[in-house]
């Protein structure tokens, strides 16, 4: 495979580098919320059996600020989260919640922070690799390039190993280490259920890099030849 890329190919990367530049962590962010849903949900049980009531409702009055846009009173919430109930699971909810308005509000330190906080002390995989995939985005944005990786390798959950090798392929293209991003969003894809949406956007970036994936009929038929 040539490592030079020609006009039309550079134009499609161009494309996708400013696509995924105004939408690359929304759409993230909103994949790994569904991911998570079913370990949010064992963990509430978990938590309803374990955890004190005032903590459910600190963390519905931070989702209600949260809700308002209010990323201040949303921090200061989570904090108190943190100092009373740190090893609960809504605590660690909590954190992903405040850093998504503080990120919106603009608080991007907040968010860092935030997000810093879930993915080193949250007990569960699951949620320290959503909070460290959230936050390689969010340092991706700020061009912090070795910190994006650095929080990705810490991004452990089996759960989330696609989406972590996506996430690698964007911090590499950014560096403009075409060849290894490439390899980063061919993992990305073969990892990755073909029912998941998001596999056609790792598709096209695949594309986009001129290395389209082989459909498995077609890879299976050459074999066969």
């Amino acid at each position: 495979m040539a490592n030079t890329l020609n006009l039309q190919d550079q134009e499609q990367l161009d494309d996708l580098k400013a696509f995924w530049k105004r939408y690359g962590n929304p759409i993230t962010w909103i994949l790994t919320a569904v991911l998570l849903a079913f370990a949010g949900w064992n963990g509430w049980n978990w938590y309803q059996r374990s955890q004190a009531v005032q903590a459910a409702a600190m963390f519905d009055e931070l989702d209600k600020a949260a809700s308002a846009g209010d990323a201040d009173k949303a921090g200061r919430v989570f904090n108190d989260m943190k100092d009373r109930y740190a090893r609960a699971t809504l605590t660690q909810q909590a954190g992903l919640i405040a850093a998504r308005v503080q990120y919106d509000k603009g608080q991007t330190d907040a968010a860092k922070a935030s997000l810093t906080w879930v993915g080193e002390q949250a007990p569960e995989d699951e949620y320290r690799a959503v909070a460290r995939l959230r936050l390689a985005g969010v340092l991706l944005d700020a061009k912090d390039h070795a910190g994006a990786l650095k929080a990705l390798d810490g991004a452990t959950a089996k759960d989330f190993a696609a989406l972590v090798a996506d996430r690698r392929g964007d911090v590499l293209l950014a560096q403009g280490k075409t060849d290894e991003a490439r390899a980063a969003y061919q993992a990305a894809y073969k990892a990755m259920d073909d029912k998941i949406e998001y596999r056609r956007l790792v598709e096209v970036k695949l594309t986009a890099l001129a290395a389209p994936p082989v459909p498995v009929g077609a890879a299976a038929s050459g074999v066969a030849k």
